[in-house]
């Protein structure tokens, strides 16, 4: 399986790559995004250490279990033959309603197939009120007419 567009990447394709994992991240389908990274994939989020397609799963269905109505945007920082760097902010609430703005980094490494074999993620969350939301259009896919994070300033 492959999963284009394939390494040594340019800046037109390492920005495609960037927005079709914003897109899968943004379905919210565990499966899906899984399907992105080698079955040996190694990861790092934030201060959890795991590795495989089956921990890849059942990570992103607990973190979707706590984050509701999660909106995410991904922008390229930068990259180089097989690795791309991005920078990224996503907003969600808990289950007690109070809502969340994360910012962080991301360093990616792929395989010739184009499937990620390691990521590794920085992310903190600050507190923001209700009306302090950038990120509204409704769940799934950013409109392509959505300002990105340069555009919003952030």
């Amino acid at each position: 399986m492959t999963r284009p567009p394939l390494p040594p990447f340019t800046i037109h394709t390492a920005r495609d790559k960037v927005r079709l994992a914003e897109d899968a991240w943004n379905s919210r389908d565990p499966a899906r995004v899984a399907q992105a990274y080698t079955e040996d994939s190694v990861w790092r989020n934030r201060d959890e250490f795991f590795s495989g397609r089956p921990a890849i799963e059942a990570f992103l269905t607990h973190k979707w279990e706590r984050e509701h109505d999660y909106r995410l945007i991904k922008e390229l920082w930068t990259f180089h033959e097989n690795r791309i760097s991005v920078r990224f902010q996503y907003e969600f609430h808990d289950h007690s309603g109070q809502w969340y703005r994360a910012h962080g980094n991301e360093q990616w490494e792929f395989d010739d197939r184009g499937l990620m074999r390691r990521r590794e993620a920085s992310i903190n969350d600050v507190p923001i009120r209700e009306e302090e939301r950038l990120f509204r259009w409704p769940a799934g896919r950013r409109p392509d007419d959505h300002p990105g994070l340069t555009e919003l300033g952030r």
